[in-house]
């Protein structure tokens, strides 16, 4: 029942989130192999609008914590089929998951 209502939750800010990237490089729509050939300034902009978003939903939700969960979510596989906001999700759920087990 958590994990739905953070999910609806997520493709809510989602939604609200996408549209504000459309200026930069790093969309959520793109596909996250752009992920690892971005630059430092594109990772940084992306990371630090997606925690702002996020932070709502958790406080540790933050732009750090996605610069380090999208680093090793990109580097752990094969990420051809994976868009950015797919990352995004898989980062939701491991800190929904990991606030989980200390409850």
């Amino acid at each position: 029942m958590m994990h739905r209502a953070a999910a609806i939750g997520v493709l809510a800010v989602l939604a609200l989130v996408g549209p504000s990237l459309a200026a930069t490089r790093l969309k959520m729509d793109d596909k996250a192999s752009l992920w690892p050939r971005a630059g430092a300034s594109e990772k940084i902009d992306f990371t630090n609008r997606v925690g702002k978003s996020m932070s709502t939903l958790s406080p540790n939700l933050d732009s750090r914590y996605f610069m380090r969960c999208l680093e090793e979510v990109a580097n752990i596989g094969d990420t051809k089929d994976l868009t950015m906001s797919d990352m995004v999700r898989t980062c939701v759920s491991l800190q929904g998951s990991r606030s989980g087990d200390s409850e």
